[in-house]
């Protein structure tokens, strides 16, 4: 038993079964204390509706919260997120272009105002239409030199955030802040927003078995002896993946 660093996305990965939700908690609490292991949520999520799921849901408060997919960093809700990661995200990164651009495409549908952060521009896109969208859409922006990253999750949800900015660099930022291993850290991911996380080094991965079908063709295609594909859903997942890995005894 030791340290680890313990990384895990919030709606339908950590979040949907609060039977589970609560087991976990319990022993994360008690690991943390004796180990000072330490918990990072990742969400796609504004601050705002991390706040309001936190009201929904007995989420123990994290030793770091990463928002809106990888692009902000806060070690304390009541602060102002990391400059230093803030910073990097502003290389290449043109907010009032990015939108410019997509407002060319009729099939993109603005997501509300508080999922549009300072590096995170949001749309609703069918999956019927998603194939051509997104190939037509990130050659525009190419085109016109922005260096962005297009995440589509959910068969809905488009986010286009800098290029430096995703979930697993956000995560690894962290890793290095506290000089934790990669095999000392575990991500735990359900959906396409979450590839990043499985995608960096050797971290330990935990895919929930309610994944979405995006993050499980990605995995058949990447396959890797360091990820763990659960049977059980949502946090009773996560659960079954830490015990398999040895992080829980």
């Amino acid at each position: 038993m030791a340290k680890f660093l313990f990384v895990t996305d919030l709606d339908n990965t950590l979040v949907g079964d609060d039977q589970s939700l609560a087991e976990l908690n319990q022993k994360l609490k008690q690991h943390r204390q004796e180990y000072d292991t330490k918990i990072v949520y990742t969400t796609g999520r504004s601050l705002t509706l991390y706040q309001q799921l936190t009201e929904e849901k007995n989420l123990l408060v994290p030793d770091a919260l990463v928002t809106a997919v990888g692009t902000e960093i806060y070690y304390h809700v009541d602060n102002d997120p990391d400059p230093s990661w803030s910073e990097k995200m502003m290389v290449g990164w043109d907010r009032e272009l990015v939108i410019n651009t997509a407002s060319h495409f009729a099939d993109l549908t603005p997501q509300p105002e508080t999922e549009q952060r300072p590096f995170k521009v949001s749309y609703f896109l069918a999956e019927i239409v998603a194939a051509d969208v997104l190939s037509e859409l990130e050659d525009l922006l190419q085109k016109r030199g922005l260096n962005v990253r297009l995440i589509y999750s959910g068969s809905k949800d488009l986010d286009i955030i800098p290029r430096r900015g995703n979930k697993g660099a956000a995560m690894q930022f962290l890793r290095q802040h506290w000089d934790i291993s990669p095999t000392q850290t575990v991500v735990c991911g359900d959906s396409g927003n979450d590839i990043a996380l499985f995608s960096m080094d050797r971290e330990r991965g935990i895919i929930v078995g309610n994944a979405q079908p995006e993050l499980l063709r990605w995995c058949e295609i990447n396959p890797a002896d360091y990820r763990y594909q659960a049977k059980s859903y949502y946090a009773a997942g996560i659960l079954e993946g830490l015990y398999y890995f040895g992080f829980f005894k």
